[in-house]
């Protein structure tokens, strides 16, 4: 067991299940002796991460609700991390919703429904979250958020989530300006097609995945694992100096040209 984050408080938001990126970082977190907290939507979320962390052994950690559309969640959740952490070392963002139906077919077809969703649960909920943790952040603390490369490219029946990515990176460089000077630093990791629940709602997705994986630099997918390991590097000590950021882990393809 490596000791990158002993005695580091951190929140982990977006758990769902043991698919979860969030769960596999938060997985690699627990290994490296951080105490963890995490926010859950709904009781059978929270019925869910209850269980994987029984699996993992994972003991004195935290379970705060928390909606991300509501002001009033997000700030009762810091007012729960201040009374039982009173400081906080790291918030990892890994929150992401839209309609299933905007993931599919032409993108001049989103609803505007669908479009503020999407930007609302997946975009500003970061900026919410950023302003709410920032007072009870200890200097040199970390936030880390998850994109996926159609921030960045034209990923076919991407669409409404891309546009959001795209307002996701940009906010990160954004906040990591702004809290740049109190020593808290802010950036992204990108990661490659994983199977997770939430991918499965992308039209041909499983096509997604068999063109990366020929087409990757590296010949392979990536695992949970590495984007854990990457985040853990983002939350520990050992990157001090970056700020606004965004990672790719994702074997390289992000380099390519088609």
């Amino acid at each position: 067991m490596n000791t990158l984050l002993k005695n580091k408080n951190i929140l982990i938001m977006g758990v769902a299940n043991k698919w979860s990126i969030a769960w596999a970082i938060a997985k690699v977190f627990h290994k490296a002796g951080a105490k963890l907290a995490f926010t859950y939507l709904g009781e059978k979320t929270k019925k869910s991460i209850e269980k994987l962390m029984a699996q993992e052994k994972m003991e004195n950690v935290l379970l705060i609700p928390c909606d991300v559309t509501k002001d009033e969640e997000i700030e009762n959740t810091f007012n729960t991390l201040k009374d039982e952490f009173k400081t906080l070392d790291s918030v990892v963002h890994s929150i992401a919703h839209a309609k299933k139906e905007e993931l599919e077919g032409e993108y001049v077809d989103t609803s505007r429904e669908g479009y503020m969703m999407a930007q609302e649960i997946s975009a500003y909920s970061l900026v919410a979250v950023t302003k709410y943790a920032k007072p009870l952040m200890a200097p040199g603390g970390s936030f880390v958020a998850l994109t996926y490369l159609g921030g960045e490219r034209v990923v076919k029946n991407y669409n409404v989530m891309g546009v959001a990515k795209a307002a996701l990176e940009s906010s990160v460089k954004y906040l990591a300006h702004d809290l740049g000077k109190e020593n808290i630093r802010v950036n992204a990791i990108s990661a490659g097609p994983i199977k997770t629940l939430a991918a499965k709602g992308i039209r041909n997705f499983n096509n997604m995945l068999k063109a990366f994986e020929e087409k990757s630099p590296m010949g392979r997918l990536i695992d949970t694992e590495e984007v854990g390991n990457t985040a853990l590097f983002l939350c520990s000590d050992l990157s001090s100096g970056v700020n606004g950021e965004t990672i790719h882990v994702d074997c390289g393809y992000h380099i390519l040209g088609y």
